[in-house]
């Protein structure tokens, strides 16, 4: 075995490419994806309006425990909903970036 033999191992090319329609189930797959999405924005939906009040009943009741916690699951839930609405672009994206290096 040669010394640049494992160099030219690290530069195969395997040849392996996403295709459309290679398995049966695809469409199956993305709608079960989708609904899980969906399920996903419905909950953060639900935990940014329970966060908005208990931050608004902490702050009227002087709890400032409650109004931090409040907060936290307001910002928490506004970062879990730019997540959800951003997943599908953010992976196009890097597959993109990634297809490109060679």
């Amino acid at each position: 075995m040669s010394l640049a033999a494992p160099v030219l191992y690290l530069a195969y090319n395997p040849g392996v490419t996403p295709q459309t329609g290679g398995l049966p189930g695809l469409s199956v797959l993305r709608s079960v994806v989708n609904s899980i999405n969906l399920f996903g924005i419905i909950a953060v939906v639900g935990a940014l309006a329970i966060s908005l009040v208990v931050w608004a009943w902490g702050h009227h009741s002087g709890g400032h425990q409650a109004e931090a916690n409040g907060k936290k699951g307001a910002t928490v839930s506004a970062g879990a909903a730019l997540g959800l609405g951003a997943a599908n672009g953010a992976v196009a994206f890097f597959s993109s970036l990634g297809s490109q290096i060679h």
